[in-house]
Order: C-alpha cells, then structure tokens, then sequence
C-alpha cells in the first residue's frame, strides 16, 4: 500500500517536472508540452488504476492553484479553457494506456506500451480534448479536428518515447512495470 502511494506521488511529480520543459502555443490555445508524455507513462508503468491516481493528483494540485502545467499555469480557470478537455483526457488516458498493457500480458512490452500509449495517450485524450476545444472555442467538432491535428506527430514520438521507456525499465528493473505485476 504505502509503495503505491509513492509511486503515485512519485508520477504525479513526474508529470509536473515535464512541465518545465517550454511549451509551444498553438493558435488553438492549447499548448504542446512534455506533459502528455508523463500521462502515457502513467499508464504504461504504473497499470490502468494507480496511473490514472496519479494522474488525478496531478490535476488536484493544479486546480488548487499551483502552477505546475507548462508555462507556470495553475488554478481552476484551465477547466474551462479550451486546454479543459485534454485536462480532463489526462486520466482517462492514462487508465486506458495501462488497461492495455496489463490486458496484452502476452505481447512484448515495448509493443503493447506503445500501443497503450497511442490508444489511451491519443485516442483517448484527444476525444475529450477536442470537445472541449469544441465547446470552450464555439466551434465544430469538425473545426476542433483540425485545430487538434497539428499535435499528432509528437504526440505519435511521445507515444514512441513511453513505450520504448517502460520496455527499458522492464528490462532493467521487471518489478518496478506494475502494469505487469
């Protein structure tokens, strides 16, 4: 129990380091960041339930203020920027990523992490991501589309990245992928 909590702090930590790295702006009003990449690996190491915990932490710090998404933002006005829906994504991606590495226990882990990664990491976090854009910038869907599509070749290296990570530190250290515990 307490190694989970670590663990979970410990990602949500994660996620907030990768916020250092300078975001990019779109025109779309949600930035590209490193963040999303921390949500993956959520996922993909710590399984379906803890990392959608962290991630859920992560995001509870962020609305009570603290500025740890990229560029320093915090507080409860991102839920309803057009960031809102990717916000909320987060750990609905993150659940989804680890939901496919514990269930393809069969396939190699660098393959089903990545696959996790793009299924939840993308697919996943780009349904609510783009209704929120829809909602927050009072477009279309078919408009939001367009604007979500330019974050779709990093997100696709990201997911690249996530996997090769987990299979690395599968290798390296089999007990630390609890989504393959």
């Amino acid at each position: 129990m307490e190694r989970n909590v670590v663990l979970i702090a410990l990602f949500a930590a994660l996620i907030a380091i990768l916020g250092l790295i300078p975001k990019i702006n779109l025109i779309s009003g949600v930035p590209i960041t490193a963040q999303s990449l921390g949500v993956m690996l959520c996922g993909t190491v710590l399984g379906a339930r803890r990392g959608a915990l962290a991630v859920l932490l992560f995001l509870l710090l962020v609305a009570l203020g603290l500025p740890l998404l990229a560029g320093g933002r915090g507080g409860l006005g991102l839920f309803v920027s057009p960031s809102a829906g990717f916000l909320i994504g987060f750990p609905i991606a993150a659940f989804v990523a680890g939901f496919i590495v514990e269930k393809l226990n069969s396939v190699p882990i660098t393959a089903s992490a990545i696959l996790g990664a793009v299924v939840g990491g993308i697919i996943a976090l780009y349904i609510p991501g783009t209704i929120g854009m829809a909602i927050t910038l009072d477009k279309s869907l078919a408009e939001a589309s367009a604007l979500a599509l330019p974050f779709l070749p990093g997100d696709l290296i990201k997911a690249g990245i996530a996997g090769m990570l987990t299979g690395a530190l599968a290798k390296a250290r089999p007990e630390a992928v609890l989504s393959r515990a």
